[in-house]
């Protein structure tokens, strides 16, 4: 167990699966990369991004405060970063649904091309 800032984690061991749900939107865009670096790294084979998804970069004002919330396109920007990061899967989870209400969020599922 970690209690800590993923800012401030230091990649000790690699994992079969890693992921994030509603961090990297609450990330400083300018940190953004080396959280990237650490997905990367501390993933062995897969990474599922689960964020609020917005083509461009935008800044969404969260509760009445300013710069603590972004939407961009996270999986985008890492299999850029990453090039070996294949698109297994992705979908949308909606606050509509019935069965399994959230808030509107966007998933991908990304996995290290087998060397």
């Amino acid at each position: 167990m970690y209690n800590m800032s993923i800012l401030d984690f230091i990649v000790d061991y690699q994992r079969d699966f890693v992921f994030t749900s509603g961090v990297l939107i609450h990330i400083n865009p300018d940190e953004l990369p080396a959280v990237y670096k650490l997905l990367y790294e501390t993933s062995k084979k897969y990474i599922l991004i689960n964020e609020y998804y917005n083509p461009s970069p935008v800044e969404v004002k969260y509760r009445g405060n300013e710069s603590v919330l972004f939407k961009r396109d996270f999986a985008g920007e890492i299999m850029d970063k990453y090039p070996d990061l294949q698109l297994i899967d992705y979908g949308f989870v909606y606050h509509r649904d019935y069965v399994f209400p959230s808030d509107d969020s966007t998933w991908f599922l990304l996995k290290k091309k087998e060397i």
